[in-house]
């Protein structure tokens, strides 16, 4: 078996048909979904080399009405369930993805640096 390195410290799992069946809802016409609001937020581009992986699933089978469910793999025991038109701040700060954010801007600047080299 062959293995791929990841720079992910944890992964975010976005429910993507909580996100259809919103029409997105969040963002600032609330058409957007979670998950690219909150890598745009966070300054994080998808693929394996980004410094957390944000990740749409299919259907995570909790199928709450007016939210998105979201699985953090940092507490995975305890989902969390993301009403529509919530402030971006108050749900990044209830991911704890706020600690996160300054390790997050600082990994994207490195990388950044690396190519140019």
């Amino acid at each position: 078996m062959k293995t791929v390195r990841s720079d992910w410290s944890r992964t975010l799992l976005v429910c993507a048909k909580c996100s259809k069946k919103l029409g997105g809802g969040f963002g600032a016409g609330g058409k957007k979904p979670l998950a690219k609001v909150l890598r745009k937020r966070l300054g994080v581009k998808a693929g394996r080399k980004a410094p957390i992986g944000i990740v749409e699933v299919q259907c995570l089978k909790v199928c709450p009405r007016g939210a998105v469910t979201v699985v953090d793999s940092a507490d995975s025991r305890h989902w969390q369930i993301v009403r529509a038109g919530a402030p971006l701040d108050a749900v990044i700060a209830g991911l704890g993805l706020d600690a996160a954010e300054p390790d997050v801007s600082a990994q994207v600047q490195h990388d950044s640096a690396t190519l140019e080299a």
